[in-house]
């Protein structure tokens, strides 16, 4: 089997590259990720697969306590999913990828247009390229391979195609609601081809600094605001390295900071010669997978009311909670699939994968806490890539990952042993 998938995979290289440049020409920022999934739903339809492509709009979605979008109107941001349906007696697993990308910064720091989708000694360049369309086609390769080969599965394969996941994981939040899970789930962001069965969470906040004002020329009379936020950032920074030496999971051994505290954006004061009366800070704190959201916003609200500093104790910073955060998630490094996915990745690359944690969010979080779906992040992307200028992808590692992740599902969901795959079957063994 493994040596009809990979023909399969580089007889279908030229027409799948095409496909991600479609997809990476797509601008397809936060609120204009329709153009892009009709494409998508028009390739699943071409595979074979009925499609399901809404526009999340419940209650249910809105009140859910996991609902962190800015917005309630994605008219222009549909969902895609699409089943193959199982013989029955099989597991099932969600194949999750995300179709929004980051805006591309300064388009001067770009070689080529960042929507170009241009290919240059093995890469093809262009915002969303390694973060995820280059993982999305992975999927689409493996659903189509599984289609082309006629090989029937006991267990359910769910693709979806969401948006939203860069600002916390809306569209993932709206596939679960809508019954999409599973006994276990891949998604293939940019991990460098690394397996992380775990994947810290984060959240977003804004702490208010307080002072009072005064003219510059008597600035002893007032109080800096400014210079508080100096203390404030220090007890962040103490707060950071306490958090960080607890963690001793050995899957974060090579992660310099596996959860951080980032600063920013600061700002405040109204004129050059009045001493500042607010200050705000708006920052990410990372959430370990044997944390919870709760439990980490608690930490940081009882820093800001404990600093050592007369001022601060009489008018403590106010932290506020707002924007997007990701759920942490994690899956046992003994978990079948686990087993499955490193198996199939020696079988074809020859080398025992690297296994590590996630140094950022995924929607993994939300698949296994709030729709029971346990879930690993694997993928071809480049991580130190994602987000930045001239974002590339490999394009031999997305076919190289397909096929890992086409025959982890045949595993896992199991070949009926109907006639038409006796052949098949036959050269696996």
């Amino acid at each position: 089997m493994l040596e009809e998938i990979q023909k399969w995979m580089m007889k279908k290289k030229p027409e799948a590259i095409s496909f991600l440049q479609q997809m990476v020409r797509k601008n397809s920022e936060q609120g204009n990720e329709k153009e892009v999934q009709l494409l998508i739903a028009e390739k699943l339809k071409d595979i074979g697969c009925e499609v399901d492509l809404w526009h999340p709009d419940e209650e249910e979605f809105f009140q859910h306590p996991y609902f962190c979008a800015t917005r309630t109107d994605f008219s222009n941001s549909p969902n895609v999913a699409a089943v193959i349906k199982g013989t029955g007696g099989g597991r099932s697993v969600v194949l999750n990828g995300h179709v929004d990308v980051v805006p591309p910064g300064d388009i001067s720091q770009w070689e080529n247009d960042p929507y170009s989708g241009t290919i240059k000694d093995g890469k093809l360049y262009g915002r969303g390229a390694t973060d995820m369309k280059g993982g999305n086609l992975c999927l689409l390769l493996a659903m189509e391979c599984i289609k082309d080969l006629k090989l029937d599965l006991k267990g359910d394969v769910i693709f979806h195609s969401v948006m939203e996941e860069e600002s916390g994981g809306a569209g993932t939040l709206a596939a679960i609601l809508r019954g999409y899970t599973a006994d276990a789930a891949i998604i293939p962001e940019p991990t460098n081809m690394k397996i992380f069965p775990s994947q810290q969470g984060s959240m977003w906040f804004r702490i208010h600094i307080f002072g009072r004002s005064a003219h510059g020329g008597t600035r002893y009379e007032g109080v800096s605001a400014l210079e508080k936020a100096m203390v404030v950032i220090q007890e962040i920074q103490r707060l950071e390295k306490t958090r960080n030496e607890r963690i001793t999971d050995p899957l974060y051994e090579k992660i310099p900071i596996p959860v951080p505290i980032n600063l920013g954006k600061i700002s405040g004061g109204d004129w050059p010669s009045s001493v500042p009366d607010c200050i705000m800070i708006e920052g990410r704190i990372g959430v370990a997978p044997d944390e919870t959201l709760e439990q980490v916003r608690k930490e940081l609200e009882d820093r800001m009311t404990s600093i050592q500093d007369d001022w601060l104790t009489k008018h403590p910073p106010r932290v506020e909670w707002f924007g997007a955060q990701w759920l942490p998630g994690s899956i046992d490094t003994e978990h079948e699939l686990m087993q499955l996915l490193k198996k199939r990745f020696k079988d074809i690359s020859g080398a025992e994968p690297v296994i590590e944690a996630s140094p950022w969010g995924t929607d993994g979080g939300l698949l296994t806490a709030v729709g029971h779906t346990p879930s690993i992040v694997f993928g071809p992307g480049v991580t130190s890539v994602a987000h930045y200028p001239d974002e590339y992808i490999e394009l031999d590692k997305i076919f190289e990952a397909a096929a890992m992740i086409t025959l982890t599902i045949l595993d896992w969901c199991e070949v009926a042993h109907q006639p038409q795959q006796k052949e098949l079957l036959k050269k696996e063994k």
